[in-house]
Order: C-alpha cells, then structure tokens, then sequence
C-alpha cells in the first residue's frame, strides 16, 4: 500500500514531468497520497436543472439548458465583449465573455442544445451570466450531472491551464486504480458503532459523490479518521509519559494549612478550590504532573499557583516560576514575595538583567538548596542555573516560551523530572485545548474572585473623540489612570489609521496638564521598562502604546482602556488589551474607537467585546471567525496539520473520536488485541516523522 501512494505523481496518466513540477510548487504534491489527500473544498450540485424565469442575482450558481439566438462583439479590438443570447422556453438571458471572445466564438453553433453553468449577475436590470462554463447538451454524459467537485487552485496553475476541471481529471484517474491500495485502518467495532463509510468508499465519494447523503457519510468517516488518530497520538504519549516518568510524592500539608488559615488575605473561589484539589491529587500520585491551568485575565492563578508551591516547598524541593517578560516576572515576583515573607520562604529573582555579583550568589543558593522560590524569564534555563532538588515548575503564558525552552527547564532535575503547570491567560475554547494540549491534564478557574466589577465596555464612533476626550478628563481626575492603545507605529498609506507617534502628540495637546508615558515593540527594552516603571509608580497619567502592554503587566490604579481602531484588532488580542484594566476595586471601562465603515467580521467581533466579559465565550467566537491555525500561530506547528477536519466546525466529532481513542488504549495501551490490527497495521505503514496519523503515507 505505502508503495503505491508514495509514487511520485508525475507517474499519473495526464501529468508527466512539466505538471508535476508545477503541483509540487504550487500545492504541495509530490505523490499519489498526496493527491488523493488534496480535497475539494465545494460542490456544484449538476443535478438541477433551472428554467431561466427561476433565476435571480441572489443564486450561487445556475445550470440552464436551451439555444443560443445570436451574439456580438462589442469592444475595441484587443479588448473584445462577447454577448451570447441564450433562451430556453421561458425567457432569455445574456452569457458574457470579456476574454477569449475570438476562441469562444469558434464553438458557437445556432440550432444546438448547450448546457450552461455558472453565477447569475444584474447589470441596468438584466441579468447575465459571466464566463459560464458552456457544453453541448448531447455530449454530456450522464454521470457527470451530479455533483462536480470544485478544487482550490493558483493563479499560476491557472495561467498553465491546470484549474479544478484538470485536478477532478487526475482524480478521477487516481480514483481508478487506488481503491484496491486503500486498505481499512479503523478497528470493525467502530465502523459498526458510529455506522461508519468503509474507508475506500470514503476516499471514492468525498472525490465524487453519488448524492449529498453519500458525501455526509464520507465526510464524517474521514473527519472522524482524522480526529480520532490525532488524539491516539496525543494520549499515546501522554500514557507513555504517565507510565514512564515518576513524579516526587508530595503529601505533607502543614505548611500550606498554616498559609490558608492565617495569611491568605481573602476567601478562595470555587473554581480556585476545585483547581487546586486537582493539582494536589496529581502531586501526591507518584507520577509526573503536566497541567495545562486556564484562567481568563484576573481571575488568581497566580495565588493557586504559589499554594501549589507550598505542597513542594514543604517536602523539600524547590520551585520555580518562569514569566516571558521581564517587567512580567518582576510583577509575579512582587506579588509572591509578600506571600513568601509571612511563611518566612526564602524567594529570589533572576532576569537578563540581573547584576553578575547578585546573579552568582543566586546560582550559589539555588544549588545549595537554600532558594525555595525562583521567578525569572528564560534566564532560568541556561545551563549554569542548577537546583538542589528542582521539584515543581510553573510556566506562565506558555504560548511566548518554544517546547525546546520549556524541555530545559524540565531536565533540571535529573532524578525526577518536576511537576509541570503551565498557565495561560489566553481562554482557549474546548476543542483546540483538546487538540493542541490533549497530551496534558487541562484545569480551568471560570469564576472571577468576589467584589471584582465586570469591565464596562463601550463602542464610540471618531466623531465621538471630544465626548471620549472629557470622560479620560474625569477619571484622571478622580485618581485613575489611562490606557491608550494604537495598532501601528507609523502611518501606513494603505490603511487609514491614526499612527501612535500623532496619537501621542495630539494626546499632549489635549492634556497639557497630565505626563504621557509612550511604549511601543521597537523600543530598547531597557527604554520599555523606564516607561512602564513611571506609568506603575503613577508618575505618569496616561499611557499611549502598541500592543506591547497586551500581556500581564498589573496597574490596578488603571482604570480606563481606550483601544484606537478597535476593528483592525482580533476578538483575543482585544480581550486581552482589555484585562490590563479592572485589577483594582473601583469600577473600570474599555472604549473601542472605531470608523463607521466595519465589515461584518469587526462587526461580530465588537459587539461580542461589548456584550459579554466571558474569555471562553469570546475565544468561541474567535474560534469560528479566525479559524484555528490564525488563532493560536500553529499553523506552521504541525499540531494542527489537518486535511479534512474543522476544530471551528466539528467539536462533536472531536469529542467522539476522543473518546474512542481513549476507551481503546484503556483496554489495550500497545495495541496488541487482534481487534485493533486495523490501527496497528495503519501505524506501521506511516513515516516516522508523521505528524498527522490519519494521513495515507
């Protein structure tokens, strides 16, 4: 079988070298399998046939059969319009060529049915049909009226008259010869299950269906193929690591009990209650932990991870917490010092700009074991920084840091690799944590601590800005502070949109009597800091800024975020602009400036903002109009190489297929049972590079 697919495709009737060379480039095929993989993305229903009295402008695309009465060139000579008059018995309808009048012309024949296919347009009340595909009625054949599978193509492909009628061709000759090659890679019990399409029907109908039904089960039995050997993957090696990495054992709790009862400042939420149980049922198991701790802006992760702290700290390890950013992890470390100086815990920090004399007693105490705590950025995984006993390591905003960065930080312990909690603040909806984490346990805080106000957001038009101007007025004030965000640094001549250099002069004329702070991404960083520095010691009123402040930096004085040309922003980027305000107990706003003109995308995206302050809510949103490749910046990762599945689309499916993968390595983790032959045999034939499992290799 895998000889068969993996020839190479110049090989295939109809392409030859020149062709192949030209679908390698331009669409990534090399081989059979490839081909084969390369789906079509619509369909065009030729079953039904449309008197032309049935058709309007509002149509997709149309089929209509009748003569052609006359036609005419009108044009100057090398820029020719061909006007066919096409009726059938209910009426008439013009057919237009603006190129390739004089070939089109040598196909026209009076007193000859044609078939025609294309999309009906309205110029000055008529309609017309532009460039329709146009054939002979009698030389049709019958299986070529169903639905026609329509392939995405390039514009250079086109140019070599390789468009989707050449693609469904090669098909077709593929589709001939590879059924026999196709051999079932799902186990018996799950075909009857789920009433799955048996796999070589599959590939046969999701080229050419036989009718809409046949394409629905095609679609799902492959859909589901491909969600249910992603996961395999994912939980294959989320057993293997369970089964081979042991983890410390931590059941002491006196520690953490005398925190909670006499120094925690504040009554815990459920969802912080609940988070916390999970991570000291995984800590005390005796395996290594890996847990992905979703929490949406301000909900406290920080203090469920520093409790979790405790459960290591008090069984003789160390514990380290790695941020992206400097002002980042000088924040987290602020925030835990308090915590640790009551529980007198001795706790350092350690960034790129740590002073070599500091930096060297750091390393010193570190390897000594008398450091309990460590918070610093990437630093923290060279080679010179050792622990004494390295047993509970904590990322935050883990989508910054490489799976290389965080593998180092996990080998510095050589025993026993640490506990692992990866923490993000960037809500990812249920299906893509499924995919892009379903190696690690997912905990999530849903609930935002008591006496915390939900922002208030609010959409103000340009024309609104001196309405806008006099609230900022106010809330300065009243002691608050101002965030004010640009999506450029300098003026695009493409997009219209107000730059932050001339935002931040006009901002100076409009409040000559408040400091500006300015931070943008092409600042030094040493420049970046001194600025936010003065904006958190409050010498500074407002803020004007990039996108830079988008993550973790806690002003709780903040009161106001005004996001300039909110539509050019995504719905995630403008949640997360939107949680550097709200920190504090006062009442907080967001205010998205916008141009009247928004298309229908910024339109859902906006309102969304304005209607709900929900991150999971949002990330749905954002899942279905961006996309998950777009959303998270895996499309290049290979964990979402996906052929046929849609993680926006096919969460049911997902769920499924998960569920399937689970039970069968919960019965046989080797897959060794003769009934699973089917997935073992598949696996065999894949390259070992092979990132999606499902694909023909």
């Amino acid at each position: 079988m895998a000889g068969f697919f993996e020839t190479k495709i110049e090989f295939l009737k109809g392409v030859g070298p020149q062709r192949a060379g030209l679908l390698n480039k331009e669409l990534n095929i090399y081989t059979f399998g490839d081909l084969i993989q390369y789906f079509p993305f619509r369909y065009e229903d030729r079953t039904r046939i449309h008197k032309i009295k049935q058709i309007n402008a509002t149509m997709p695309y149309v089929q209509i059969k009748g003569f052609i009465r006359d036609y005419e060139l009108s044009g100057k000579p090398y820029k020719q319009r061909l006007t066919a008059h096409f009726s059938d018995d209910t009426g008439e309808i013009d057919l237009i060529w603006f190129q390739g009048a004089k070939w089109i012309i040598k196909k026209l024949k009076p007193e000859v049915e044609y078939l025609v296919f294309g999309k009906p347009n309205i110029f000055k009340s008529r309609l017309y049909i532009g460039h329709p595909e146009i054939d002979i009625n009698a030389e049709i054949k019958k299986d070529s009226l169903f639905l026609q599978p329509v392939y995405p193509t390039t514009e250079k492909l086109k140019s070599k008259y390789i468009d989707s009628k050449v693609i469904a061709k090669l098909q077709k000759e593929l589709i001939l010869k590879a059924p026999s090659y196709i051999k079932e890679s799902l186990p018996e019990k799950l075909i009857r299950d789920f009433n799955l399409m048996k796999r070589d029907t599959a590939y046969k109908n999701i080229h050419f269906p036989v009718d809409n039904s046949n394409l629905t089960a095609a679609r799902f039995r492959l859909k589901f193929e491909e969600f249910f050997y992603l996961q395999l993957r994912l939980l294959k090696l989320k057993l293997s690591r369970y089964n081979r990495f042991r983890g410390q054992v931590f059941a002491k709790t006196s520690l953490l009990n005398e925190f909670y009862h006499r120094h925690l400042p504040f009554e815990l939420t459920k969802a912080q209650k609940k988070v916390i149980r999970e991570i000291f049922s995984d800590m005390k198991s005796g395996h290594q932990m890996n847990r992905l701790l979703q929490g949406d802006v301000g909900s406290g992760k920080t203090i469920v991870a520093f409790i979790s702290m405790l459960l290591a700290i008090e069984n003789n390890a160390q514990t380290v917490m790695m941020a992206p950013t400097e002002i980042l992890t000088e924040q987290h470390y602020n925030g835990l010092k308090k915590y640790a100086d009551k529980l007198k815990l001795r706790i350092a920090i350690l960034t790129g700009s740590t002073k070599k004399s500091i930096r060297k007693e750091i390393l010193d105490d570190l390897e000594s074991g008398k450091i309990d705590i460590i918070v610093g950025t990437h630093a923290l995984i060279e080679d010179n920084v050792r622990f004494k006993n390295l047993g509970f390591a904590i990322v935050d905003e883990q989508h910054r840091f490489g799976v290389a960065q965080r593998a180092k930080l996990w080998k510095k312990n050589m025993d026993i690799p640490p506990h692992v909690l990866v923490m993000t603040a960037t809500p990812i909806p249920r299906t893509l944590a499924m995919t892009l984490y379903g190696d690690l346990e997912v905990s999530v805080i849903d609930e935002l601590p008591a006496g915390r106000k939900p922002i208030k957001t609010v959409l103000q038009f340009d024309e609104n800005r001196l309405k806008v101007f006099g609230f900022i007025r106010k809330q300065i004030q009243a002691g608050g502070q101002i965030y004010i965000v640009y999506p450029l640094i300098e003026e695009s001549e493409k997009l219209d949109l107000k730059h932050l250099m001339d935002g931040y002069e006009s901002l100076s004329r409009a409040f000559p009597e408040y400091q500006l702070s300015i931070v943008h991404g092409k600042m030094k960083s040493a420049d970046k800091d001194f600025e936010m520095k003065r904006f958190i010691n409050k010498e500074t009123q407002i803020m004007v800024s990039t996108t830079v402040i988008e993550v973790g930096v806690d002003v709780p004085n903040a009161s106001v975020m005004v996001i300039e040309n909110a539509e050019r922003f995504g719905l995630a980027q403008l949640h997360q602009l939107r949680g550097r305000v709200g920190r504090g107990a006062e009442q907080s706003y967001c205010i998205l400036m916008c141009s009247q003109k928004l298309s229908s995308d910024a339109k859902t995206r906006l309102e969304t903002m304005v209607r709900t302050n929900n991150g999971f809510e949002i990330a749905n949103t954002d899942l279905s109009l961006r996309g998950p490749g777009d959303l998270m910046g895996t499309q290049q990762s290979g964990v979402l190489d996906l052929l046929i599945a849609d993680i926006a689309k096919d969460g049911k499916i997902l769920q499924i297929a998960r569920e399937s993968a689970k039970s069968i390595l919960e019965d046989d983790s080797e897959l060794i049972k003769e009934q699973n032959s089917n997935i073992k045999n598949h696996i065999a034939t894949l390259r070992r590079d092979a990132v999606n499992w499902s694909r023909i290799s």
